[in-house]
Formats: structure tokens, C-alpha cells, sequence
């Protein structure tokens, strides 16, 4: 009797324990990859080729570097990933991406294999050792061109019952979060009414073009209104210094005015007249061409 209790105890137990048991995400999870890159994110070089992104799923900064990247099973160590490059050391819940180009004495996140559109694809991200397997996906043959294959948020590999998420997204996002964390509703709804984004482009045109209107009438209101002040300033002066700042005469006429305002004040003109008249005199020629005036004339028989 106490066999039976016991065994059904155990088995109790293993059941609780078996129903206890979550799988649980990878540390390092192959987060997107796009295998045929015809006119999408480009390269350091200008270059579009397939693309792979792992995404640090901890909440603590960890090092890739010393850690091996391989599309063949059969050779876990096939790209060694660089160790003592900075940019290796990843933040937390963060992504870096490695250029699938076969190249990779273009840096350290150029890998020395390629991705083939038309086959299934195997992507694995080994641990130093070369031996632990931190994360694995296969991309399914047929990702037409352009489009990534991933997981709808980033790190989420499994679901409660353990199945795998991986799905082509619809959402190219390299180097940067899968799901849409927050979207403004405002834009929602003005993607859903305005799909070709007239009313966006009209209001933008309107708010331009009256900004430049009331910068417009705003200046002329400032330019009329500091004219007004200085007329008043100079009508209030009377003197030849505010004429000389507020007119358009040049500085030998206004001399010539200052010569005959003190002539006037010393009283050498004649005492019959009291009256000083200056007129202005246009030259239709250029000064220039009147030197000649000053040179000397042969006698005309």
C-alpha cells in the first residue's frame, strides 16, 4: 500500500513539474533576417546584401564577440565574430546586425558567408566554445525579394505552448524594434481618410504660405513704423545733423549747405539781400568724362 502511494505521488509530482516547466527565450535570439535585399537597407559601403539581426533579450549589456555565426550545421565555427570591438558589447534589449556578403574583411560585422534566396536557409549563433547552440532559425525558401523573415516582437521566439513564432513580417525594420510599441491615434486615423496624403500636403502648403504672409506684413509694419519715427525725430530736431542722417543728399551738397548756413550767420553775404537760395544742379554727364574741361585747348582758327 505504501508502493502505491508512493508511485503516485512521484507521478503527481512529475506531472506538476512537467506543467511547471515554460520554455523559456534565448539570450541571443536571431531576431530578423532578410535573405534577398534588392533595393532595401544598404551597407557602410553603399552595397544591399542579405542581412542578419540578433537581438540581446537580456536586460544587462552582453559581449558577442569570441562567439560564432554559421549557415551550415555541420560547421557550428564558420565565422568567428572579432573579440575587442566595442561595438560587440551590446545594451540591453538591443540589436546589431551582421551583413551576410561574404566579405568580411570589410569589418567585423561582415560575415564570410551568403544567403541563398531560392534554397531554405540555416542561420545559428554558437557560444565561444563553439559547441553551445544559443539560437538557431531556418528561413523557409520562397521570402520574396525585400522581405524579412522574424518574430512580431523582438525576442518572443515561443509562445505559452512552446511553438515557434517565426513568420514573415510585414515590417522591414533593421536594427530596431519589430512591433510598434506606441502609434498616435491621429495618424492612424489620418492613414485610414487621407491614404495619398492630400490633406497633409495642402495643410502644410496653407500653414507655410501664411507664415510667410504675417512675417511679411509684420516687417512692412515695422519699416512704416520706424520711418514715421524718425520723420517726427527730425521734423522735432531741426537741426543739420538729423537732415544729414534722414536725407538722400550726398556729403558734398550737404557741405556746401553747412558753408552757407554759417556765411549767413557771420553776416558776409550783402545786406540787401537776406535771402539764400540753393538749387541743385544735375549733371547729365558722368564726373568722369568731364575732365577734359580741365585740359588745355589748342586755339580753333
Amino acid at each position: 500500500m505504501n508502493k502505491i502511494k508512493q508511485g503516485l505521488f512521484l507521478s503527481a509530482l512529475i506531472f506538476l513539474i512537467s506543467c511547471a516547466e515554460k520554455i523559456e527565450n534565448p539570450h541571443w535570439v536571431i531576431n530578423e533576417v532578410m535573405v534577398d535585399n534588392q533595393s532595401g537597407f544598404m551597407d557602410d559601403y553603399g552595397q544591399r546584401h542579405a542581412w542578419i539581426e540578433i537581438f540581446n533579450n537580456t536586460y544587462r549589456t552582453q559581449d558577442l564577440g569570441g562567439r560564432f555565426l554559421t549557415n551550415d550545421p555541420n560547421n557550428p565555427k564558420k565565422y568567428p565574430i572579432p573579440r575587442g570591438d566595442v561595438l560587440t558589447r551590446i545594451p540591453p534589449r538591443q540589436h546589431i546586425l551582421f551583413w551576410a556578403d561574404n566579405e568580411p574583411f570589410n569589418g567585423t560585422f561582415h560575415v564570410n558567408f551568403v544567403l541563398d534566396p531560392t534554397k531554405e536557409n540555416y542561420i545559428a549563433l554558437y557560444d565561444n566554445d563553439g559547441k553551445t547552440l544559443l539560437d538557431e532559425i531556418i528561413i523557409p525558401a520562397g521570402i520574396p525579394a525585400d522581405k524579412t523573415y522574424g518574430y512580431d516582437q523582438d525576442g518572443i521566439k515561443y509562445d505559452a505552448e512552446g511553438n515557434e513564432l517565426g513568420m514573415p513580417l510585414n515590417r522591414i525594420t533593421p536594427s530596431s524594434n519589430n512591433a510598434i510599441l506606441e502609434e498616435n491615434p491621429k495618424v492612424v486615423s489620418l492613414r485610414e481618410n487621407d491614404p495619398m496624403g492630400i490633406t497633409i500636403t495642402l495643410t502644410s502648403m496653407m500653414v507655410v504660405f501664411l507664415g510667410l504672409l504675417s512675417l511679411f506684413l509684420i516687417f512692412k509694419w515695422i519699416g512704416n513704423t520706424a520711418k514715421s519715427i524718425s520723420h517726427k525725430r527730425v521734423a522735432n530736431a531741426g537741426t543739420l545733423s538729423a537732415v544729414r542722417g534722414e536725407s538722400q543728399l550726398t556729403g558734398d551738397v550737404l557741405a556746401a549747405i553747412s558753408a552757407a548756413i554759417h556765411e549767413l550767420n557771420q553776416d558776409a553775404h550783402d545786406v540787401e539781400s537776406t535771402i539764400l537760395t540753393i538749387s541743385e544742379v544735375r549733371r547729365r554727364y558722368s564726373p568722369w568724362n568731364s575732365k577734359f574741361y580741365t585740359l588745355r585747348q589748342h586755339p580753333h582758327k
